[in-house]
């Protein structure tokens, strides 16, 4: 195993990772700002109004991304496993 097939999973790791938490991460971001504006314009200091939707849009994408997130999983999963024979061979 070379260190440019090291880096190159790596690499693939991250990407994977990334395509995993975007579209959570985004929704919660969005989320999270609109509120914190309501927020500030309303002068309403409640740390329960920020979490429940937060937690209610996080739930809407998982359902509506879970199937293509687990897609995307298992695929960089295969990858992974068609590589150990040419990792182990040297190849």
């Amino acid at each position: 195993m070379t260190d440019t097939q090291v880096i190159e999973i790596a690499v693939a790791a991250m990407v994977a990772a990334t395509k995993l938490c975007a579209p959570v991460l985004i929704v919660s971001l969005a989320l999270g700002l609109a509120i914190s504006l309501i927020q500030s314009v309303t002068q309403i200091q409640e740390a329960t109004l920020t979490f429940v939707p937060k937690l209610a849009g996080v739930a809407v994408v998982l359902i509506f991304a879970g199937n293509w997130m687990l897609h995307t999983l298992l695929d960089f999963t295969r990858q992974m496993f068609d590589l150990i024979p040419s990792l182990l061979s040297g190849a």
